[in-house]
């Protein structure tokens, strides 16, 4: 147990210093190409903190383990909204684009209503994760196109280092996020299941709590250091790339049968999208009395959880 726990620790510390490695090289990179800090956290990030969610569900797939892998990524959306927006809020506010409300937040409410459609039947066939992954091509193509011409609403601050170190910043930090999460969640996943937890609710908290970590340590930083684009643009952009690749490039190696997952788990994964939409639609920022109630949200989803385990 006390091993575990060791893991738990080192996991956590090779995530945050990860994070901070790659936000600072994302940064340069997007000052040096002129890309706006939204793209960076739209794309870059995005797909480097979902790879966690992505091997996870993969693995566990595979293993004949489904309600881990499907849980995996309706936890982590759940948790990437709820605690990781509201902790990066409460860290300092948020301010959102326009853009962001009109074009990348109604993405992931499709994003999210497509794969709670797919998941009526209990079962994610390989045409169902045919068409998920076909919409995560359809977001690539319309993310690149939307970024030609577009210009950065806030002035960058970064390091003056070169591009080359700037990209070898981003390839170590994406590794430790994925190293420093595995080691996270394979000291998490043995502690839980030495508890006689359900692979359901191991899925949806300890293992979509750490596979967060990337996200929560990512958006965290950016938001201490005032780049609110990648901090927002990289929340979204996760969790349009967990349903919409992790869920759908894993299904379509691996067809899942749901049998754990509940309706009160879709039901607070579309609201907890619905809420972010809601909190940041009038002012176009996310303040920190918004933040706070949604970290509140989260708690008492994952004190349900453990109660009803």
């Amino acid at each position: 147990m006390l091993l575990n726990i060791l893991y738990i620790v080192l996991g956590a510390v090779v995530v945050l210093w990860g994070a901070d490695k790659m936000t600072d090289g994302a940064v340069v990179v997007a000052r040096r190409l002129n890309i706006p800090p939204l793209i960076i956290g739209l794309t870059v990030l995005a797909i480097g903190t979902s790879m966690p969610e992505f091997f996870v569900s993969l693995l566990s797939a595979i293993k004949q383990t489904p309600d881990m892998a499907v849980g995996n990524v309706v936890g982590s959306n759940i948790i990437n909204i709820l605690l990781v927006g509201g902790a990066s809020a409460c860290v300092a506010p948020l301010l959102v684009q326009r853009a962001t409300l009109v074009r990348n937040m109604p993405i992931l409410v499709v994003a999210t209503a497509l794969l709670v459609v797919l998941s009526i039947d209990g079962n994610l066939s390989r045409w169902d994760c045919l068409a998920l992954f076909a919409g995560f091509l359809l977001f690539m193509v319309y993310t690149v196109r939307s970024a030609k011409g577009a210009k950065p609403t806030e002035e960058l601050k970064s390091k003056n280092y070169s591009l080359a170190l700037a990209i070898g910043f981003i390839v170590l930090g994406l590794a430790c996020l994925v190293v420093g999460s595995n080691v996270f969640v394979n000291g998490a996943s043995a502690l839980a299941g030495s508890l006689g937890v359900s692979e359901a609710v191991i899925g949806l908290t300890i293992v979509a709590g750490g596979t967060s970590m990337p996200e929560l340590a990512t958006s965290m930083v950016a938001a201490r250091k005032g780049q609110n684009d990648i901090a927002i643009g990289n929340i979204i952009g996760s969790n349009i790339f967990n349903i919409l690749m992790a869920l759908g490039l894993t299904g379509l190696i691996s067809p899942m049968q749901i049998k754990g997952i509940t309706p009160v788990d879709f039901a607070m994964m579309g609201v907890s999208v619905l809420l972010l939409w809601a909190f940041t639609f009038s002012k176009r920022t996310l303040e920190r009395w918004e933040g706070a109630v949604l970290v509140a949200i989260c708690a008492g989803y994952l004190w349900y959880l453990v109660a009803g385990a």
